[in-house]
């Protein structure tokens, strides 16, 4: 037997390894200079509606009133960004920063550098707009920041070519009674281990201002947990310049239509769950009156008694909703069954079936270009224009006259007081804000939820009234089940799950290969090098 020592293959790292951890050395880095890379147009939209999604997350912590990276705030962001898959953005928020890094670390990096500069194209068009792309940028700054362990701090300031050093012992003792005092919910063991810097007080007036640090003949010293304060001011001077650069160079980038579009209207731009494909379980249309006064958001249930009340809807009107019951699990033959009883109250059945039925099985991809139309979102319904006379679409908060949707409101039982508190959000223009309260109040929920789609709104209610999954047990509403197995079938819950996500995959695939061929350009990333 040959016993002689085997050599181990040596691994060889990659080349663009190598030069991302040159790019990208740190999870953290100021957005001071743009990236210098070519990229391809398609990977351009990509990384610019993932970097959307992570910030809406940010900005659903702060409606929920979560307060920055505290526990229950870390908890509530981490569990969204892996629900909606952002894997790589959770491991820049949990993970090191130094160290070898993986492949899929430094694509991370990279991905959340690039991404920031896009959105700066996106948002630096109106003073609105700027204001919530900063504080959002600032909390995942706060967050990745928050991660960094004393070395990691030194890496970060050593890249940024920031002049702060921490304190020696000696120095440290000099002032040692101070820290103590000053740093709360920490032993005294933990402080000793604790870096402290050595900062003029201007550069940390919110720590002085919450009593945060010690002060000592016109300096503070701030410990390692709150230097993020410091830091926080120059990422936010290099954000604010950065816009007021890009707001100076945005008339020149459109005119390139690739990206015209694109930048104009991707901060309106529907980034949640796709209600295109239902569930398996089906609504029956027997359920929708019902279901209607509970589940239904306002303005659906406004054109659910539009129809009942007019046997009509227009187009516009017959889109916004046809789709959202689509969503919500009526399937093809109910929902031409549906529509059917309503337009024939007034009209023969002749006419029905030769001027709307192919407009319905459009709708659900089966004539035509044959595309699985999405359900309209929030954001959608709400730059709908109001209708004239006979329409019924739209978002009611926005469109209604507030004496008419006071009376509305108050016609549907809710009281005076909570009438006002929905009615504060809409005076300000929070109409999706107003659709989340008036959610709460009408299911009696302490649960702050921040709706961003009719349907999403459909399902947190059957949550709630424990009619899906996820909420607890209450009686069901009649629900009809698409698919029905025999025990001895093989085909498990797993595989019905794996259909579904190939199905969803199959979707995504078509949708992209319906793009033109312009978008397969390269986009010189270059070219925008004044911010």
């Amino acid at each position: 037997m040959d016993f002689s020592r085997k050599s181990r293959q040596r691994i060889e790292r990659k080349p663009q390894i190598d030069d991302l951890e040159i790019r990208y050395p740190c999870n953290v880095l100021l957005y001071k200079y743009p990236p210098t890379e070519g990229i391809k147009i398609q990977e351009f939209e990509e990384l610019a509606l993932e970097r959307l999604k992570v910030l809406r997350i940010f900005d659903a912590a702060n409606l929920k009133s979560l307060r920055c990276l505290s526990d229950d705030w870390k908890e509530y962001v981490n569990t969204e960004l892996n629900r909606e898959g952002l894997k790589g953005y959770l491991r820049l928020f949990t993970g090191g920063s130094t160290g070898t890094k993986k492949e899929i670390d430094l694509q991370a990096r990279r991905r959340d550098y690039i991404s920031h500069f896009i959105l700066r194209l996106v948002y630096c068009r109106t003073q609105d707009l700027q204001r919530w792309f900063m504080r959002c940028e600032m909390e995942v700054f706060r967050y990745k920041f928050s991660q960094l362990g004393s070395n990691e701090i030194k890496q970060f300031l050593d890249i940024s070519n920031l002049k702060y050093t921490p304190l020696t012992e000696d120095q440290k003792d000099e002032v040692k009674d101070g820290l103590y005092e000053s740093t709360m919910g920490q032993s005294v063991t933990k402080i000793e281990m604790l870096d402290f810097y050595k900062v003029h007080f201007t550069e940390v007036l919110d720590l002085i201002k919450s009593r945060r640090c010690y002060l000592k003949d016109g300096f503070a010293y701030v410990n390692t947990h709150d230097f993020v304060s410091i830091i926080g001011v120059k990422q936010q001077d290099e954000i604010e310049r950065g816009l007021q650069s890009a707001s100076k160079l945005i008339v020149d980038l459109e005119n390139d239509e690739r990206l015209l579009h694109l930048l104009k209207s991707l901060h309106t731009t529907y980034t949640g769950k796709d209600y295109a494909l239902a569930n398996s379980s089906s609504v029956p249309i027997e359920a929708l009156d019902q279901l209607s006064k509970k589940s239904f958001p306002l303005c659906m249930r406004v054109a659910h008694e539009h129809l009942r009340t007019t046997h009509h809807h227009k187009h516009s009107g017959r889109m916004q909703f046809g789709l959202f019951l689509k969503g919500i699990g009526v399937t093809l033959e109910d929902s031409i069954r549906f529509w059917r009883e309503e337009f024939t109250k007034k009209m023969d059945v002749e006419k029905f079936e030769k001027s709307y039925v192919y407009s319905i099985r459009h709708n659900y991809g089966k004539v035509g270009s044959m595309v699985n139309y999405t359900p309209y979102s929030c954001m959608k319904i709400i730059q709908e224009k109001a209708g004239g006379p006979g329409e019924c679409h739209g978002c009611p908060y926005k469109i209604y006259d507030p004496s008419a949707l006071k009376m509305k409101l108050t016609g549907y039982g809710v009281g005076a007081a909570h009438v006002q508190d929905i009615m504060s959000y809409v005076a300000k223009g929070h109409f999706q804000l107003a659709c989340g309260k008036y959610f709460q109040i009408t299911h009696d929920s302490k649960i702050e939820v921040g709706i961003n789609h009719p349907n999403q709104y459909f399902e947190e209610s059957q949550k709630l009234m424990g009619n899906r999954d996820g909420g607890p047990t209450a009686a069901a509403l009649p629900v009809k089940k698409t698919f029905k197995r025999k025990k001895e079938d093989a085909f498990t819950e797993a595989d019905d799950d794996e259909l579904w996500s190939i199905a969803e995959t199959q979707e995504t695939e078509y949708s992209t290969q319906q793009e033109k061929t312009a978008w397969d350009d390269d986009l010189d990333l270059t070219q925008i090098d004044s911010f």
